[in-house]
């Protein structure tokens, strides 16, 4: 009887753990839905990280000439665990994937299935959706962006999108690409418009250009991270302050080298070797240790703490690329909590003792 009392015991002791968990969990999820920013001077609201989409269409689905569906399925499971942790922008262009790109299967396409997969399954789920026109030199005019969009919608199957940029200022024809930008929202092809890696004049110029129009310029989407700050020292971060422009983070772990899984003894392969090299990851490593101590202290990891850097900047969205599933759970617990104004500058002093990366030429057109 003893025995039976103490089993009984502990089922409720478990039941009774999980159902904490699930509330937990629940409660999780709640406050990821509900941490959101509006855009710009736009009536657009995303949550607070978005998830970049960008890999999720590429020639990795080719192993040894045949086709494996593994990083496929990676990629779903990273969207949908997005979902389920509350986040639910997603950003993406019609390049990723692309054959410009040497790519086999379009980033848009991968992830308009995404969608539809889900919403067979939850047609209550709303996502928000950001795609790019690049700005190719035969490209000419305001119509091609309208164009360029009708083509990203096809492949999304979806009606509209919630956010449309300039990838990058083209070598000719920005001010027509601006139009076009308008166009597509009088057209209802989408609800808000942005730019991206423009300078601190280009933006003021797209910004000019659109409010004649009545139209509110959103965004501003560029490389921006603890180790890579460049919109604060060009002007461009300041800038969106006094526009009210919302800076869209890209790279916002710098490839991984502000998460700790790199060191001198252990440094990246491939390109991100030649960047992140052991003699520069050995001079990174007292803000990586200074990182993981304020982790600890809101049991936090490296990558959250400095996505939480940037969300704790008020008008910033960073937009970490997920691979997986666990890399999409790690990212949305960045949400939720806010280091205080003494973390965030103590990180960035630490930060602007370190040599600045490279960063792509287009910042500086």
């Amino acid at each position: 009887m003893a025995l039976q009392l103490s089993s009984a015991c502990y089922c409720i002791g478990r039941s009774g753990h999980r159902r904490a968990s699930v509330a937990k969990t629940t409660a999780a999820l709640n406050e990821a839905q509900e941490e959101k920013i509006k855009l710009g001077g736009s009536d657009l609201k995303v949550t607070r990280l978005g998830i970049g989409a960008r890999t999720w269409g590429d020639t990795s689905f080719w192993n040894h000439l045949e086709w494996d569906d593994r990083k496929m399925k990676a990629a779903k499971a990273a969207f949908d665990t997005s979902v389920d942790s509350g986040i639910t922008f997603f950003d993406t262009a019609e390049i990723y994937g692309s054959q410009l790109s040497f790519g086999t299967i379009n980033s848009e396409t991968v992830l308009g299935r995404f969608i539809k997969e889900r919403k067979e399954k939850d047609p209550q789920v709303e996502v928000a959706i950001a795609t790019k026109f690049s700005a190719l030199p035969w490209r000419l005019g305001r119509q091609s962006v309208v164009s360029a969009l009708k083509d990203s919608l096809y492949r999304l199957g979806l009606p509209s999108v919630e956010l449309y940029h300039l990838h990058w200022p083209g070598i000719w024809g920005n001010e027509g690409y601006i139009d076009g930008l308008g166009d597509a929202v009088e057209q209802g092809l989408v609800k808000a418009v942005g730019v991206s890696n423009y300078s601190e004049r280009r933006l003021r110029d797209a910004y000019e250009r659109l409010k004649k129009r009545g139209i509110p310029l959103a965004t501003n989407q560029v490389n921006y991270s603890l180790i890579y700050r460049l919109p604060e020292e060009n002007g461009v971060k300041a800038t969106c302050h006094e526009l009210g422009v919302t800076l869209i983070a890209y790279s916002p772990i710098a490839q991984g080298a502000l998460t700790g899984k790199y060191s001198p003894e252990n440094p990246p392969t491939g390109s991100r070797g030649r960047i992140y090299t052991p003699e520069y990851l050995t001079k990174l490593q007292y803000l990586l240790n200074r990182i993981s101590e304020i982790g600890q202290k809101y049991g936090k990891t490296n990558t959250q703490v400095v996505l939480n850097w940037l969300i704790a900047q008020d008008n910033v969205v960073p937009i970490p690329g997920a691979r997986n599933a666990e890399q999409a759970r790690e990212f949305a617990g960045a949400l939720g909590w806010r280091l205080d104004g003494e973390e965030v500058e103590e990180l960035r002093s630490l930060a602007s003792c370190i040599k600045p990366v490279i960063g792509l030429p287009v910042e500086r057109l």
